[in-house]
């Protein structure tokens, strides 16, 4: 699994589609012709959501969903925008949101890089 990690790279994500899912908010966008090939992922967890523990217990069970259900998502850019109830949604659950998410963005028409 490949990670985003500059703030230009979320910024430009932020700006692509999105999909609100109960634990989580996916936001998608396409890269530049001749990228890589496989998906990369980005995390954010904001601090309305609570402390540092909470909020770090929230971004671990994102990147363990994503690194086994990662697979099956398309060559875009990914930002998983954390919330409370990952807390608390079983772990098949935000598994199958994040599968569901990825089959509703790839019947949209997501928003290419610039």
């Amino acid at each position: 699994m490949q990670r985003l990690t500059k703030r230009a790279e979320f910024v430009a994500v932020a700006g692509g589609t999105k999909v609100s899912l109960p634990g989580f908010s996916l936001q998608a966008r396409r890269r530049a012709r001749g990228a890589s090939e496989e998906a990369r992922f980005g995390f954010t967890v904001t601090k309305k959501i609570g402390n540092a523990v909470v909020r770090n217990r929230i971004r671990r069970r994102l990147r363990e969903v994503v690194r086994l259900s990662g697979e099956a998502a398309p060559p875009l850019d990914f930002v998983l925008v954390g919330r409370r109830a990952a807390l608390t949604l079983p772990f098949e659950r935000l598994a199958a949101d994040l599968r569901s998410g990825f089959m509703t963005l790839s019947k949209r028409q997501v928003a290419d890089a610039r």
